[in-house]
């Protein structure tokens, strides 16, 4: 099967499409995850919004459903289509509807392997993990309509991985120090390493407040920073009506932000599609860059 093979998702009725529903979710979750059978179909199911995408052939290879509850669910997609951008159509499809239907906000249970996935399309996580259908899961949302309170560690690091995955060729940051806990989690380092190697003219600016203390800390992104000087420059702030400057923030040229005010603490707000406010966030980014200094001690560290 070619990897660009083409599907299409349809909304589809669940009482007409049950087949088309059990071919795909009995395959996944029951035969491959071991659910048993009887925990797998709900008296939601009937209530559901149902999505089923289908090769070009017209079979069923994966499904999605949203329920009254606001929350997605039954996510799944047969063996040999994962990787190719079906899971990422059904949840897309879901998640219109939701806006379509005038929700503000969704939820979901993500198995702890999804948990990237959900988190690339602005999910983040909410609660502790816990354990459905011998699955250990993680509880998730998203808002549909304004931004999304951030407080904890982990939305932190989901939502800054999903803005800097969403850039197309530009990234702005305002921090104090690389924000340790977040700019150095394993999460936020792997997107930024992709975004600098596979976006063409790729271009991350950060600015510090504290250029010596991510240093004296050997921050791991540095590392990354020297090793594609072309991508990443930093610079610090110096100018006084600069410095007493408490918030920080990243923002992309998608539309994608993350903005706190004061910037030691996680607590702020993230959207991934508001063009205005990410844009007047890298407007007043570029205003302090212009009259701040170049950190050329960043690009040689001796490592």
């Amino acid at each position: 099967m070619n990897a660009t093979a083409p599907f299409r998702i349809e909304t589809v009725d669940y009482a007409t499409r049950l087949d088309d529903l059990r071919r795909v979710r009995e395959t996944v979750f029951v035969q491959e995850q071991q659910v048993p059978l009887e925990l797998e179909w709900d008296a939601l199911d009937p209530l559901s919004h149902h999505v089923v995408a289908y090769d070009d052939a017209g079979r069923p290879i994966g499904t999605g459903r949203l329920t009254p509850e606001h929350r997605i669910g039954r996510m799944a997609v047969l063996t040999e289509w994962r990787g190719r951008g079906v899971g990422e159509a059904l949840l897309l499809a879901l998640l219109q509807q939701a806006r379509d239907a005038g929700w503000t906000e969704v939820s979901l249970h993500a198995q702890v392997s999804a948990e990237a996935f959900y988190a690339c399309h602005g999910f983040v996580p909410e609660g502790e993990r816990f354990i459905e259908a011998g699955i250990e899961h993680q509880g998730m949302r998203r808002a549909l309509r304004g931004a999304t309170a951030i407080s904890r560690r982990d939305a932190a690091i989901a939502i800054t991985a999903a803005i800097v995955g969403q850039a197309r060729r530009g990234l702005v940051i305002y921090s104090r120090e690389l924000d340790p806990g977040l700019l150095d989690a394993p999460a936020v380092l792997e997107a930024l390493r992709r975004f600098a190697t596979s976006s063409d003219g790729a271009q991350v600016q950060i600015l510090l407040q504290d250029a010596a203390s991510p240093q004296r800390a050997l921050t791991p992104l540095l590392p990354l920073a020297q090793r594609l000087p072309s991508v990443f420059a930093f610079r610090e702030v110096q100018d006084p009506v600069d410095l007493p400057y408490a918030s920080a923030y990243l923002a992309n040229d998608a539309g994608g932000y993350y903005f706190r005010p004061l910037g030691h603490h996680y607590d702020g707000e993230a959207e991934l599609d508001n063009p205005g406010r990410a844009r007047q966030l890298r407007d007043s980014f570029i205003q302090v860059w212009e009259r701040s200094r170049p950190c050329s001690e960043l690009r040689a560290l001796g490592l």
